[in-house]
């Protein structure tokens, strides 16, 4: 094991903020996608939408699995690994975070739930799979070359990634609330721990940034989300204290520091408490 979870760039795979490739049987480098990398996360988004296939793969220790009609995103920063990609059809598309619209970002960033891939029925298929038949055909120099032929594949893209976030919210009942001004504050609560849950440890720090009361954050939090906001906190820091455990061979001592946390015997205590087990214990369970 090493340091550091291996972090994979696109700039390693294009020269441009995003990718697209065609996966089938006829494709014979596919199995790179999943399998050689080993477990891993990327800097970017994956959307993956399959038309026929068998895939199985953790994501942030969840085994999951995928038979024909499905799609499937992973976020920036989560680690993965694939198992098994068997006999698969459908298309890859890797973007950088600044070229996935704000409307889609919500949807999967922000969700209140953990995403898991989509079975969804073939005429959603043809439709997402056909826009990234278009995207692949135009994602050529010559058109990136012009500002013109950039928006024409800008618009491919944001076509691509709507029907993704689209199928998704319609099957998300939380969505419905996207509206009101509660759902909206929970939202951009849930992002900002994203981002700064390594230095920001309370709600009374995460409601000063949202420019709001502690009392008031609290509240809003609770009534969305059933749980305290301290919870939506804890568990940001929880699910990164188990990567490093599980997949670096860094100390229980460095793994506070990473975290934000200058004592150590403070951190092993909030993680036995949190996940009923000591880092180690933890560790010596999930070693890979």
């Amino acid at each position: 094991m090493k340091h550091t979870i291996p972090t994979y760039d696109l700039s390693d795979i294009s020269k441009y903020r995003f990718h697209v490739k065609r996966m089938d049987l006829r494709t014979a480098d596919k199995e790179d996608i999943l399998l050689d990398k080993g477990i891993h996360r990327d800097s970017h988004y994956i959307f993956t939408c399959m038309e026929s296939g068998h895939v199985k793969m953790m994501v942030d220790f969840n085994n999951i699995e995928a038979q024909d009609s499905t799609i499937f995103c992973v976020l920036p920063g989560q680690v993965h690994q694939g198992f098994l990609m068997k006999d698969v059809n459908g298309w890859f598309v890797a973007v950088k975070s600044d070229l996935v619209p704000d409307a889609v970002r919500s949807v999967f960033e922000e969700s209140l739930e953990e995403i898991y891939p989509l079975s969804i029925d073939k005429n959603w298929v043809e439709k997402i799979c056909t826009a990234a038949s278009m995207l692949h055909d135009a994602y050529t120099d010559e058109m990136l070359a012009s500002k013109e032929g950039f928006l024409v594949i800008q618009s491919l893209l944001h076509a691509f990634l709507g029907m993704f976030a689209l199928v998704y919210s319609q099957k998300n009942i939380s969505q419905t609330r996207y509206e009101s001004r509660s759902f909206q504050l929970s939202r951009a609560f849930r992002i900002s721990v994203r981002k700064h849950f390594r230095t920001l440890k309370s709600p009374s720090e995460y409601a000063e940034t949202l420019n709001i009361t502690r009392g008031y954050l609290t509240e809003v939090i609770r009534e969305i989300t059933g749980k305290p906001a301290q919870h939506w906190i804890h568990q940001e820091i929880l699910i990164e204290a188990k990567r490093l455990l599980a997949f670096t061979n860094l100390t229980v001592k460095e793994i506070a520091y990473e975290l934000g946390y200058s004592d150590h015997t403070y951190f092993t205590r909030l993680f036995s408490k949190l996940e009923n087990k000591s880092p180690s214990e933890f560790r010596m369970q999930n070693k890979k």
